[in-house]
């Protein structure tokens, strides 16, 4: 009975891991980003943990206004928009960022991301290099929300130092950083030149887009 028992235990935790697969989709890897866009083309941008997920919601058990300060601190260091910083954490927020569960799943998929900005090890490596927290492992990221910010500042700061001075007009540098967070520096460069989001990508500037408020409020109001 003892071992019946203890299978019962685990089937639980594997049907969730299972699940929240399923609803999060597959990524292929590419240029070093948060999330290894599959090609730098701009239409097959695919992004790990990210097809067909729903907007974040502010009112979900985990809401990323809890580090306002941390965003604003590393926004200011790494000179970028603290906006732009926190609304990508709400992007990021519709996704369960349990430690044990992150790791769980990283069990099962092991190219997956760590931390409350979801961000894969090959980028959170290039990202360090050089930096206050070059000593720092990828797999510390689930436990510490502060270092997964300080990255993700850091990695928009190198992206916009990518960005070309002449671009499209179709998004403002924001939206193109946010892009480039999301499906990688090759595809942001072509977004900047003119091209369109895949609908992977699409979904996560509309996404940025609702967010874009909540994100503002958050920071007034922490």
């Amino acid at each position: 009975m003892r071992g019946h028992r203890g299978r019962w235990l685990v089937v639980p935790v594997v049907l969730a891991v299972a699940g929240w697969a399923s609803a999060c989709g597959g990524g292929d890897s590419g240029d070093a980003s948060p999330h290894r866009s599959a090609t730098p083309s701009a239409t097959a941008s695919k992004r790990s943990g990210a097809t067909g997920r729903p907007a974040a919601t502010p009112t979900s058990a985990y809401d990323p206004v809890r580090f306002a300060a941390q965003v604003r601190k590393h926004a200011r260091t790494a000179k970028i928009s603290p906006q732009l910083l926190m609304a990508i954490l709400y992007n990021e927020s519709d996704k369960p960022h349990d430690p044990g569960f992150e790791r769980a799943w990283q069990k099962i998929k092991p190219d997956a991301a760590f931390g409350i900005a979801d961000m894969h090890r090959a980028a959170f490596d290039e990202v360090k290099r050089g930096r206050s927290f070059a000593d720092r492992r990828w797999d510390e990221l689930p436990d510490d929300p502060d270092l997964a910010i300080t990255a993700a500042a850091w990695y928009l700061h190198d992206l916009a130092v990518r960005l070309p001075a002449r671009r499209s007009g179709h998004y403002t540098r924001n939206e193109l950083l946010a892009l480039g967070y999301n499906a990688g520096p090759g595809n942001m460069l072509a977004f900047a030149r003119g091209a369109r989001p895949g609908s992977v990508a699409q979904s996560y500037l509309d996404r940025l887009r609702q967010n874009w408020p909540v994100a503002e409020r958050a920071l007034h109001s922490a």
